[in-house]
């Protein structure tokens, strides 16, 4: 019995509930990539806007104005934890995609998601070599086999204590 229960650790299945958050991650993938190439290349900008907004503040001693450095200075603080969420999300799922052994479910997997292709572009792009239910049911069995990786990374447990 000892060994059914290790063998189940070590080639976890996930459950519908984290087949269905890889999936959402996986429908976010895109914009969280965008949006953290925007932040990449404003960051530096936000940060000088805030400096300059404090050096002023102090020269003036204006309450108003202090309150704008303030709220700049949270706002960049919370577009950093975003940032550094999307991070987090996006790695891992970069990390569970490179791992699909199967070659159709990954191609499916990065045009739909990773590439961010609505449903119907990719349909269009695998019309000559696959029908469209063998397209559906590689981008779903793509999916899974992310969310098994995940669940073996031990992601869930670690988006769970961040939620």
């Amino acid at each position: 019995m000892a060994m059914a229960w290790g063998q189940a650790e070590l080639f976890p299945k996930a459950n519908e509930a984290e087949i269905q958050r890889t999936k959402f991650l996986l429908g976010k993938y895109k914009e969280m990539t965008m949006l953290m190439q925007d932040f990449e290349k404003f960051e530096k900008e936000l940060k000088q806007t805030t400096i300059d907004g404090e050096v002023a503040r102090r020269i003036d001693q204006e309450d108003l104005h202090a309150d704008k450095t303030a709220n700049a200075t949270i706002l960049i603080e919370k577009q950093r934890w975003v940032y550094q969420r999307y991070q987090f999300y996006t790695h891992q799922l970069r990390r569970a995609f490179s791992l699909i052994q199967d070659d159709d479910e990954r191609e499916a997997v990065d045009y739909r998601y990773m590439q961010g292709y609505s449903y119907k572009e990719t349909l269009l792009f695998f019309r000559h070599g696959l029908s469209e239910s063998t397209i559906r049911r590689k981008i779903a069995e793509g999916t899974e086999s992310m969310a098994n990786t995940l669940k073996l990374m031990g992601f869930f447990e670690q988006d769970d204590a961040e939620y």
